[in-house]
């Protein structure tokens, strides 16, 4: 939570400062007394209105600049509209204009698809990180007799990765052998986690023959690699909509922006300290914990299964961002990827 949490408005107060939020947000322009009396359909006069952006104003929640006498909020004022936006949230998520059925099973290509979309719709730069190390599951595992003594298996994931290897055996291969290890690797390892306890017990099981352990012993290597394969991916969509909406006082802030992404690790570490599994969460200017971004706003939301969080939907942008639209666009595109991501994890 921010630092508004003990600042108390009246009702008037709060849709007053709701209306210069969202006036600005819209305008960019400061706000004046007689358009917020429009806006809010207050029925007070424009001089009490004054007073109260005054009053606001003294809050820390507005200030205004030099050559208007309209009003702008401050970070802390965003912060304090982004809370109660979080405080009325809908039971429910809205619905997010994406069919992820068909990326099929591919978690790589649900996760573009979402990222593209968020980015179009909400005209900010949008980050979606891929389930983490060790998450990935076996989904199935190819065992193919090349040549007599040249054995190729394949193994692939739950996120649709790929890693296989061909190995040559000093011996002629008994051409039973691969199809046994395709349809032993399938029936006892295909669902189990790379990397789980249960995985390595079912490669090394001690009611087998040699001859079959030898052969497991041989491949066991590859689902290391495929677990080391599996290195947390970042998305990214939707640069060059942000950098073409940008104001010229934004400049520096955003080539600061540009030299994060292509550091994908440092923003899989911040996304990671702002998660919260149970909420979206709305962090604006310094209360990102990173200084190259300190002069922008982050709203994000968790998707994953019932009992674990394995990624989030997060936009980036100005201060002055929609935050209603961003709430209501990661809270849609969380769920519909949760949704997902418990088929795909069901199904393997």
């Amino acid at each position: 939570m921010g630092t508004t949490a003990k600042i108390e408005l009246n009702e008037r107060q709060r849709a007053i400062l709701r209306g210069v939020v969202e006036e600005f947000v819209a305008t960019r322009q400061p706000v004046g007394s007689r358009t917020l009396v429009e806006r809010t359909e207050l029925d007070v006069s424009p001089s009490t209105v004054r007073n109260e952006l005054a009053e606001l104003e003294t809050l820390g929640l507005l200030t205004h600049p030099h050559t208007s006498a309209g009003r702008i909020p401050t970070e802390r004022g965003y912060r304090y509209y982004a809370d109660r936006l979080l405080e009325r949230l809908d039971p429910q998520p809205g619905g997010f204009p994406l069919d992820l059925t068909t990326a099929r099973t591919e978690v790589d290509s649900a996760l573009q698809a979402t990222t593209e979309m968020l980015s179009e719709l909400t005209r900010l730069l949008a980050l979606v990180s891929a389930p983490p190390l060790g998450t990935a599951t076996v989904r199935h595992v190819e065992v193919l007799l090349l040549q007599p003594n040249v054995v190729m298996v394949v193994v692939i994931t739950s996120t649709g990765s790929v890693t296989k290897r061909v190995y040559r055996f000093a011996e002629a291969v008994d051409p039973g052998l691969p199809n046994w290890g395709a349809q032993y690797l399938n029936d006892r390892v295909a669902g189990l986690e790379l990397g789980s306890h249960m995985l390595r017990r079912r490669l090394d099981e001690p009611a087998l023959g040699h001859r079959e352990t030898a052969f497991l012993a041989t491949m066991r290597p590859l689902f290391d690699e495929a677990l080391a394969a599996e290195e947390q991916s970042l998305y990214v969509g939707g640069t060059a909509g942000l950098l073409e909406d940008l104001r010229g006082d934004e400049l520096e802030s955003y080539q600061r922006l540009l030299e994060v992404l292509e550091k994908r690790a440092a923003l899989l570490d911040l996304l990671s300290q702002t998660l919260d599994p149970r909420r979206p969460f709305v962090r604006v200017g310094p209360e990102i914990e990173h200084p190259a971004l300190r002069d922008l706003s982050l709203v994000g939301a968790s998707y994953g299964l019932t009992n674990r969080t394995l990624g989030t939907v997060t936009l980036l942008g100005p201060v002055r961002m929609d935050y209603d639209m961003a709430i209501r666009s990661v809270r849609a595109a969380a769920h519909e990827l949760s949704r997902f991501v418990e088929e795909i994890y069901d199904d393997n």
